[in-house]
């Protein structure tokens, strides 16, 4: 008899909410219109869409005209870089070591093209940015305009930035300020009204919504021109036609996440804190990455563990014992070069990373389970 899994790799993807699948099906089997038709079934398929970027932009408190559905965050993360080299006139990029690759590999590209200089902000120990360094690089460059690239809370490592502070030393230097937001959307209440940021990111299926739709939020006090080209949609910004159903589940799994917000944060928060105490008592070499106790994520806990022979395997374990997580590793051997965010901030070759990750359908039972099999792993 095959156990039931455990899922605990939440910040990778989530499952779909029952109800999201519901707001999509119309727009799945009878309302299959192409949205750009003038008929009926287009119609029906353009207020879908529409009505979404409404609901979209009143839950982040944002202009609809602000909101552009993507397939996800790594397209928009690669928009709003490019638009703002390309038409906001930015030279240099400052961004962290600690970034998602849709950011790196970018801002790499944007470089070895020649298009642009880049620099990285310094680590604090903890992993937070150093915020008096960001400061002191913009300062350092009074000729040039930049661009700061510094996502809100890191997917590996769970630190959660702050974004009202960088978005106001941004504005101080008349910097362009991107911040990569896939793991706090549908996660954090966020009042873009009143956040100094130009661009944003956001992606459906890491708050149990749809893969392969996803948003850039575009201040509208800024213009760019478009990333893809050979049609209309997007208000001229992004062609091809539209993927309805998915628009439509990203602002369903929205408006639930944001209704939910209190009970659901509340909870996970619970089951990570829990997992906290548990580790501790029963793990004692474990070692907590990222600032736990401080500023982090309530769904997200990076552990390292000192390496060993049964370590190295412990993925593959806790995977023949039915628990699903991720990892990631200071040490680059071979074709696994390890976990970049690790490496800047604890580059221990002597420790093995793991990643949990939580929702609200974790259970406090689950993770009495999880603890009993590392303590038979390790």
């Amino acid at each position: 008899m095959i156990k039931e899994r455990i899922y605990l790799d939440n910040a990778a993807t989530t499952p779909l909410d029952a109800e999201v699948l519901a707001a999509m099906m119309p727009y799945l089997t009878t309302s299959f219109g192409n949205p750009s038709s003038i008929y009926s079934y287009g119609r029906e398929c353009r207020l879908a869409i529409e009505n979404a970027r409404k609901m979209v932009a009143k839950l982040l408190n944002a202009h609809p005209a602000e909101i552009f559905f993507t397939s996800g965050g790594t397209e928009s993360t690669n928009m709003a870089l490019t638009a703002a080299v390309r038409d906001l006139g930015c030279t240099h990029i400052i961004t962290s070591p600690i970034e998602h690759h849709a950011t790196l590999h970018t801002v790499e590209y944007l470089h070895n093209n020649g298009a642009v200089s880049f620099s990285f902000v310094k680590l604090l120990p903890n992993g937070h940015i150093d915020l008096d360094n960001l400061s002191d690089l913009l300062a350092a460059m009074p000729n040039e305009k930049c661009l700061v690239a510094l996502m809100h809370a890191n997917n590996e490592i769970g630190n959660l930035s702050d974004i009202y502070s960088i978005g106001d030393i941004c504005k101080q230097y008349n910097a362009i300020f991107f911040s990569d937001t896939v793991q706090t959307v549908g996660h954090y209440p966020l009042n873009l009204r009143s956040t100094p940021v130009h661009f944003i990111t956001g992606a459906a299926h890491k708050f149990h919504g749809p893969k392969g739709v996803g948003i850039l939020y575009i201040n509208e006090n800024i213009k760019i021109k478009p990333f893809v080209y050979g049609g209309a949609q997007e208000r001229n910004m992004r062609a091809g036609t539209e993927n309805v159903y998915g628009i439509v589940g990203f602002a369903k799994a929205l408006e639930i996440a944001t209704a939910n917000y209190e009970a659901d944060s509340t909870y996970i928060k619970s089951i990570k804190l829990y997992m906290v105490e548990q580790l501790q008592k029963h793990i004692p070499p474990i070692v907590f990455n990222g600032d736990v106790a401080g500023s982090s994520l309530y769904t997200v806990l990076s552990v390292s563990i000192p390496r060993s022979e049964k370590s190295e395997m412990i993925l593959y374990n806790l995977d023949i014992n039915n628990i699903c997580t991720s990892g990631g590793s200071a040490c680059t051997s071979g074709a696994n070069q390890g976990s970049h965010v690790m490496q800047a901030i604890n580059n221990d070759p002597n420790l093995d990373s793991i990643r949990f990750s939580f929702s609200k359908h974790n259970t406090y039972k689950e993770i009495d389970t999880v603890i009993k099999a590392l303590k038979e792993i390790i």
